[in-house]
């Protein structure tokens, strides 16, 4: 996979904050950089605020990773998919958490049987496609299509 690609489309639907904010969660989460959620994975100890732009890579890079390997152990079958595809479930994951990418249990049992229209409309009916606007129609018609909308 593309990690440079998914990281910028990461940033394009996260956005990128050098200072901590409470996110739109329900209960509002402490975020920074990459939407990384501070409450959960706390900052290396002495880095302080603003963060620099390496320091937020590599908190990406690694937020990244982690992301990866979860799906990896929860969703082997994952990478059999095609590149849009693994981009798109890995920004879900990214976005909901493992946790939160599990309840999906029958879109991604369609993706997982490569029923591309039924899981992109079962994301389409779900409470997460109503709170992301712009990302989750993006990652639909991804899904959908196995091209990345610009």
């Amino acid at each position: 996979m593309n990690l440079a690609l998914l990281e910028a489309e990461l940033r394009r639907d996260e956005g990128v904050r050098y200072v901590p904010y409470l996110d739109t969660s329900d209960p509002p989460r402490r975020t920074v950089g990459v939407g990384h959620n501070l409450d959960v994975s706390p900052l290396l100890a002495g880095w302080t605020f603003p963060l620099t732009d390496a320091q937020v890579n590599q908190v990406l890079d690694r937020d990244v990773s982690t992301t990866l390997a979860k799906l990896d152990k929860a969703l082997p079958w994952w990478r059999q998919m095609d590149e849009v595809r693994q981009r798109v479930i890995a920004n879900m994951c990214f976005n909901l958490g493992i946790g939160g990418l599990l309840t999906f249990k029958n879109t991604l049992a369609a993706m997982q049987r490569r029923s591309y229209q039924v899981a992109a409309a079962g994301m389409k009916a779900s409470k997460w496609y109503g709170q992301v606007g712009q990302r989750a129609v993006r990652l639909c018609k991804a899904m959908e299509t196995g091209v990345m909308p610009g």
